[in-house]
């Protein structure tokens, strides 16, 4: 993957100081090797050459382009290459007339939250564990000036680069690097978003800091994440897995979460929503094979996961430096 039109647009930029470590973090992420690498790279290639001025960003289908610009055979051309970047998690996409069912409909979540954010006209938004960029595309829709995701999985950069191919010059980007790897301190971005992340971390505070100092003064912090009910001293960690789920860790209650933000120096701390995922928002598709949700809930009583703890609920809180 080529950025250097990123680090042409950054030397001169708010991150300008930090665009050689940013360059040797991706460096050193390219050099990882992953088995299906070379079956990504094939599917990129044979994508078809075609520019379209028909681009909707701001519907909660992200959709290119028209069925009608391509003839059937490019068309199956596209639909074969965009299913070898299988699974897709994070959508949904309408690439002409292909249209991918992701395992997530992003769209729900975007709806619950915007409302209550700050405005994104003209500001730099970081986004953690932006999956294939379905949150950064909407956030450039709604007026941000400069999006960055980063997400240390290399297919959701490669499905972000599939999307990306017709949408060549957005300032938008997704990195296949983690938050440990992207430079640290920069108090760089007016909108951090952190969403479907903190669970995932063995250390939440940790992870929470370094999103604090990625803020600019007076800057906002969206989270979301998965919580249960309890008090501010309460905490579910599982003893194993969580909805099947091998790398969940701490799911605080909604007080407990508010406090250690409390604790780190946020300011103005908001619980905007809190929603049971349903699956409807998560299921399997032609587009995910794999299990989702339904497979991950008690089949006897859809108020638990098939390990016994309180089924996904997940809140989204706004928070200030």
């Amino acid at each position: 993957m080529d950025f250097t039109d990123l680090y042409g647009a950054l030397e001169n930029s708010r991150l300008g100081l930090y665009v050689d470590r940013l360059r040797q973090a991706i460096k050193a992420a390219s050099e990882r090797e992953h088995g299906d690498e070379a079956k990504w790279q094939t599917a990129l290639q044979s994508l078809p050459d075609i520019k379209t001025a028909n681009i909707q960003l701001d519907s909660n289908c992200i959709t290119i382009g028209q069925t009608n610009d391509l003839d059937a055979v490019a068309r199956q051309t596209l639909e074969a290459a965009l299913q070898q970047l299988h699974p897709w998690r994070k959508g949904p996409y309408e690439l002409f007339g292909v249209h991918i069912d992701t395992e997530w409909r992003s769209d729900y979540k975007w709806q619950r939250l915007l409302p209550h954010i700050s405005p994104l006209s003209n500001k730099w938004v970081l986004d953690v564990g932006c999956g294939n960029g379905y949150h950064a595309l909407r956030t450039l829709a709604a007026g941000a000036e400069r999006v960055i995701g980063i997400d240390p999985s290399l297919l959701f950069a490669y499905q972000f680069q599939a999307i990306k191919k017709y949408l060549p010059t957005l300032p938008v980007d997704v990195l296949p690097i983690s938050l440990e790897q992207f430079p640290q301190h920069t108090a760089a971005f007016d909108t951090v978003f952190s969403m479907g992340v903190l669970y995932h971390r063995r250390s939440p505070l940790d992870h929470l800091q370094t999103l604090y100092h990625c803020l600019r003064p007076g800057g906002e912090l969206v989270l979301e994440t998965l919580v249960v009910e309890g008090d501010e001293q309460h905490c579910l960690l599982p003893r194993d897995r969580y909805a099947r789920m091998r790398n969940v860790w701490f799911l605080p209650s909604v007080d407990m979460l508010v406090l250690w933000l409390d604790r780190l120096g946020f300011t103005d701390t908001r619980l905007v929503d809190v929603n049971l995922t349903s699956t409807d928002e998560q299921h399997s598709t032609d587009w995910m094979r794999f299990e989702s949700l339904s497979q991950c809930l008690d089949p006897e009583d859809s108020s638990k996961t098939v390990e016994g703890y309180p089924a996904p609920r997940r809140a989204i809180i706004t928070a200030s430096r």
